[in-house]
């Protein structure tokens, strides 16, 4: 039997149904992405900085960034410091970007060359993952991949696009967390009724 279940694995809606299964938020990585129509800002402390504070900020303020009620469960294990080591690496000559394109420049295909090359520890269980693409100063908003993979085999159940836009506000961090926020009440208020039902 034991076999049977290795061998059987579940789908995404199954996973998310099952309020008992294991989801493991892993976090932000930024290593895909692109910072839109922003000539200004500081890349060297973006990279130093910037992106483990708005990793570090989903977790310190979970009421507000409620990432585990948007998938309806009491609480979410996570652990950020793989994203933070990924994070940490990226060249800060390859962020910015003027090209409007380059809000849609990643597909399904890179979010499973991205997972394929992701270290998730020895757990077992779903990883869940949010991908940046871009963060446009142009369209006010951040595009995301939502991505829910098997930590073992490093298979990709689930994988979609959300956009978040971005509100007023004076610091970096806090500018693009809003982006966050809104892809989180996104998933859910619509997206996780859609992804339990396919």
């Amino acid at each position: 039997l034991t076999l049977n279940v290795a061998l059987h694995a579940q789908s995404a809606a199954e996973i998310l149904k099952d309020k008992e299964a294991p989801l493991f938020y892993y976090g932000i990585d930024f290593t895909k992405a692109k910072l839109i129509g922003d000539p200004n800002a500081n890349s060297n402390d973006i990279v130093e900085r910037q992106f483990a504070g708005i990793n570090a900020l989903m977790l310190n303020e979970a009421k507000k960034y409620d990432i585990a009620g948007a998938f309806r469960r009491e609480e979410l294990k996570s652990d950020l410091s793989f994203v933070d080591k990924r994070n940490a690496s990226i060249d800060p000559d390859n962020i910015a970007s003027s090209n409007t394109e380059d809000f849609y420049h990643l597909s399904e295909k890179d979010m499973a060359t991205l997972v394929k090359g992701f270290n998730g520890g020895d757990r077992t269980g779903t990883g869940l993952l949010f991908v940046v693409e871009g963060m446009s100063k142009y369209k006010k908003a951040l595009s995301v991949w939502v991505t829910l993979f098997d930590i073992k085999s490093k298979k990709i159940l689930l994988t979609e696009r959300v956009e978040g836009e971005v509100g007023v506000a004076f610091s970096f961090r806090n500018y693009w967390a809003a982006g966050f926020k809104n892809v989180i009440d996104k998933i859910s208020n619509r997206k996780y009724k859609e992804w339990v039902s396919k």
